[in-house]
């Protein structure tokens, strides 16, 4: 119901200042291109309601979010569904299923119920929960473990209400690890978006994994565009799987970067999304939160203005009103 209800609501997007995309006209952006920076509502408005649902994604969308972000991870009948991690214990009720208990196993050195292990008709009979403990529980167990198509089909349907364009940002997790089980999700991303006219270039498309292989896997069979994400250089292989910044340059269109790595704490830049752009790479900054501490400044608004004057070309949020509303003051200043 409350699908329909923001779905609805979409209908008044196309007059909305919100949606439109910032003027460049009378702002010189210091992104690559010199575009405005987009929004990606990081698994969907996951500040507001449970992430990874058709609802949190269709709020994203009404809050202005130029692109939402779905995680995606494989059920044992090959379907691929937006989940943020391949265990459900922390944003699903799979612990209050009796007949699901003899599911929980060790895997990857942890104990959960594990997606893989699971068919998309017995995920149907789970609901989402809000993960962290300090947002609003409210809308727990109210909605459905949607799947990629189901996903593609919300923002189909956006799209024809703003008349606008919404940008899809899938990230693909463990991919290595569902491969080796026989769930490879590569074939499964290549078909779902041919299957929705994403399969292109130029496609409003950018997908996202911590797996370099898997990105080269990619980058050899299909035209959409790749994003390396980037944690810390003090992870094993410098979190690149041992690959630099000019070699990634080579299979990937941007980099994922996390925000702590763009900015020291007076704000300057540390050099490294001049020297991403100037390899040819967007730099995509995880993630804005209105409720956790801001690398820079005292506010998520100080923090949001510093990352957008430094020129990043998108920003992960959990509240894409906030990054919405700061990128529009920006603009009119």
């Amino acid at each position: 119901m409350r699908t329909a209800i923001l779905l609805a609501g979409l209908a008044l997007m196309a007059c909305s200042p919100a949606a439109d995309s910032p003027s460049s006209e009378t702002v010189m952006w210091n992104t690559r291109t010199g575009a405005p920076p987009q929004v990606i509502a990081h698994r969907g408005a996951s500040g507001d309601l449970p992430e990874h649902t058709l609802e949190g994604y269709a709020l994203a969308i009404e809050q202005g979010a130029d692109v939402i972000e779905p995680d995606l991870v494989v059920t044992a009948d090959g379907v691929l569904v937006a989940r943020h991690d391949a265990y459900l214990s922390t944003t699903t009720n799979v612990a209050d299923h009796p007949e699901f208990a003899d599911r929980r196993r060790e895997f990857l050195g942890h104990t959960d119920w594990w997606v893989h292990d699971f068919t998309l008709e017995e995920l149907r009979t789970l609901r989402a929960v809000q993960p962290q403990p300090d947002r609003d529980q409210s809308y727990n167990g109210l909605y459905m473990i949607p799947t990629f198509e189901e996903v593609l089909n919300l923002v189909d349907a956006a799209e024809a209400a703003c008349d606008c364009v919404i940008g899809i940002e899938p990230e693909v997790k463990h991919p290595e690890e569902f491969a080796e089980a026989g769930l490879d999700p590569l074939p499964l991303l290549n078909q779902a978006l041919l299957d929705h006219g994403l399969y292109a270039e130029d496609a409003p498309v950018v997908v996202q994994s911590f797996d370099a292989g898997f990105l080269i896997r990619m980058s050899a069979v299909a035209p959409v565009r790749l994003a390396m994400l980037y944690s810390s250089p003090d992870e094993p292989g410098g979190d690149m799987n041992g690959y630099p910044l000019e070699a990634v340059a080579q299979f990937a269109d941007g980099l994922g970067a996390n925000k702590a790595l763009l900015l020291n704490p007076d704000g300057s830049s540390t050099g490294l999304l001049e020297e991403a752009h100037a390899l040819g790479l967007d730099i995509h900054v995880w993630t804005v939160r209105d409720d956790r501490e801001p690398v820079v400044g005292e506010t998520v608004e100080d923090e949001l203005r510093a990352l957008y004057a430094l020129g990043v070309d998108a920003v992960f949020t959990d509240f894409p009103a906030t990054a919405v509303r700061v990128r529009a003051e920006m603009a009119a200043e």
